[in-house]
């Protein structure tokens, strides 16, 4: 919608500068045609073509868009029934797993799902049609060299996937790591004051 309103916004401009600084038009006209230009402008680019998972915050949403999220990992493993590959069924297996890690860990951190927006709007649903198409390819049985390469390049691509979807379940506890070792070097230095911690706990800490 931002951008439908960004579009809209210099076609108005640019139909008012035009005819009023190039072409004499008085203001008035000038403006009416920027609005109808602005208007125009918002009925085409004004909707997103793709649809897209609101994510407004609340606890109905928050269920209805994680429910989304597991709809979608179990297509993924039905799918994987459909599969000849044994490599490409563990792998696609492997991303479910840690697709349903990442749907678990959103419903105890809601706070995370705008954190994940790409995973939950992009990843998971193009990740099915991506398989969905090899399977279509695989049932041909085409013996040709392209549907041999197009495979051949799917297969790889869900390993880069499955490479993805861990990096993003480890982006969601990377402040919690970081807030984690924080505190623990806080509690550190107070049981070294106290006098519960020497220095050579923190040589061989430092050591290790």
């Amino acid at each position: 919608m931002k951008k439908g309103y960004i579009v809209s916004a210099i076609l108005g401009g640019g139909f008012f500068a035009v005819p009023y600084l190039a072409l004499n038009v008085p203001i008035w006209g000038a403006g009416l045609m920027a609005g109808a230009a602005f208007g125009a402008g918002m009925l085409i680019f004004g909707k997103d073509n793709k649809k897209e998972i609101d994510f407004a915050f609340s606890a109905e949403n928050n269920y209805e868009i994680l429910k989304h999220a597991k709809e979608n990992t179990e297509k993924l493993r039905a799918i994987t029934k459909q599969l000849e590959s044994v490599e490409l069924i563990r792998n696609v297996n492997d991303i479910c797993d840690t697709s349903d890690k990442i749907i678990d860990t959103l419903s105890k951190k809601p706070e995370k799902l705008k954190q994940a927006h790409n995973f939950l709007n992009y990843y998971l649903p193009v990740t099915i049609k991506i398989l969905e198409r090899y399977d279509e390819i695989e049932n041909q049985k085409l013996s040709s060299i392209e549907s041999a390469k197009f495979m051949n390049s799917i297969q790889q691509m869900i390993i880069k996937i499955k490479t993805a979807f861990e990096n993003q379940l480890s982006n969601l506890y990377q402040s919690d790591m970081i807030d984690t070792d924080a505190e623990i070097k806080v509690f550190e230095s107070m049981l070294k004051m106290d006098g519960f911690m020497d220095e050579k706990d923190f040589e061989i800490k430092k050591g290790e």
